[in-house]
């Protein structure tokens, strides 16, 4: 199993973990609540995890423009 991390606003890929054999404790997913694995965590058609997160680029245009956080991108 592979972990893709890409980020959630600008779809660029933030890293790769290649067949990785890791459980939830490791990873830091057992610190996410329900409703934030559902919305960061998805198992591709090939059983791999994306995960959503955000990327430095994001993250200092978020902190710049708080007003963002509404948006699910704000990249057109």
């Amino acid at each position: 199993m592979a972990i893709h991390y890409y980020c959630k606003h600008c779809r660029n890929s933030v890293g790769k973990i290649s067949d990785y054999e890791a459980d939830d404790h490791q990873l830091g997913f057992n610190q996410l609540s329900e409703e934030e694995r559902q919305e960061m965590i998805e198992y591709d058609s090939q059983g791999h995890l994306q995960v959503k997160v955000i990327c430095e680029e994001c993250e200092n245009t978020l902190r710049d423009n708080p007003d963002y956080h509404v948006y699910e991108s704000f990249l057109h």
